[in-house]
C-alpha cells in the first residue's frame, strides 16, 4: 500500500444464486464462518464481466506453473478450488452494503450524550497494490445525537469495507463517512492501525512495522477536549 489510488469495483453480470459467485447459501455460511456482514440475497454488485469459476481455475494454475511448479501434482491438484473458496470469503465485503448495518438505531439512551468508542477490532483486508494480506486493528468512536447503534454494527462495518481491495487510508476514511452519513452524529473518529505484508515479506523487508492512519470529523475534529478524550481512550 505505498501509493493511494482508488480500488477497482468488482462487479456482477450475473444473476445471484447459483451462480460463477457461488449460491447466496454458500456464501453466507462464508460470510458467518468469517464474521463479515451476511451477503443480501438478490442483491447485484456494480456491473462489470465476472470470469466464471473455470477461467479462475485456469488463472490458478497459470500462476502456479509462473513459480515455477507442477499445478497437477498431488499437493497442488486442488489448490485451484481452494484458492477460488478463500477468496469468496476475503473479499466478502464487495456483497454488502456495510452502510445498512447501521440503519437499525435505538432512541432509549437515557440521555446519554458522551463518547462511544469501540475499540481493538481485529481485521484483515488485502492490499489493492500487490494482493497481499493487510492485519490490524480498528479503533471506532461516534459522539451520538439522540439515537446509538449496536456495538457489533460497528465491527460489521469495519470488516465489510476490509473485506475488500484496499488501501488502509481509504477504509479509514469510508468507515467514518459511514457512520457521519447514516447515524448523523455530533462527530466521528477513526484509527487503524495494521501490519502490511506488501512491506514485511517483500520490498523493504520490514517487519514489525505498522501503519497508522486516522480520519476525524466533526466535534471529535473541531473540539479540542473531545478529540484528547478519544485520542486518549484509543491510546488506553
Amino acid at each position: 500500500m505505498e501509493d493511494a489510488r482508488p480500488s477497482p469495483d468488482h462487479g456482477h453480470a450475473h444473476a445471484h444464486g447459483e451462480d460463477c459467485d457461488g449460491s447466496w447459501v454458500e456464501r453466507e455460511a462464508l460470510a458467518r464462518a468469517a464474521g463479515t456482514p451476511l451477503p443480501k440475497r438478490g442483491g447485484k454488485r456494480p456491473e462489470i464481466d465476472l470470469p466464471g469459476e473455470d477461467e479462475v481455475r485456469a488463472a490458478v494454475r497459470t500462476l502456479i506453473r509462473w513459480t515455477g511448479d507442477d499445478p497437477e501434482r498431488e499437493g497442488l491438484v486442488d489448490t485451484p478450488d481452494r484458492v477460488m473458496r478463500s477468496y469468496r470469503e476475503m473479499y466478502a465485503g464487495y456483497d454488502v452494503d456495510p452502510r445498512e448495518y447501521l440503519e437499525r438505531t435505538f432512541e432509549e439512551v437515557g440521555g446519554y450524550d458522551e463518547l462511544i468508542v469501540l475499540k481493538d477490532i481485529r481485521f484483515v483486508s488485502v492490499c489493492e497494490h500487490h494482493m497481499l494480506p493487510v492485519i490490524g486493528k480498528a479503533h471506532v468512536a461516534y459522539l451520538p445525537t439522540d439515537r446509538v447503534v449496536g456495538i457489533s454494527k460497528l465491527a460489521r462495518v469495519v470488516r465489510g469495507y476490509a473485506r475488500r481491495l484496499q488501501i488502509q487510508e481509504k477504509m479509514t476514511a469510508e468507515i467514518a463517512r459511514a457512520i457521519q452519513e447514516v447515524l448523523k452524529p455530533q462527530g466521528v473518529g477513526v484509527v487503524i492501525e495494521a501490519e502490511h505484508s506488501c512491506m514485511t515479506l517483500r520490498g523493504v523487508n520490514a517487519p514489525g512495522t505498522s501503519l497508522i492512519t486516522s480520519h476525524l470529523v466533526g466535534m471529535i475534529r473541531d473540539d479540542a477536549r473531545t478529540r484528547e478524550e478519544f485520542l486518549r481512550l484509543v491510546r488506553g
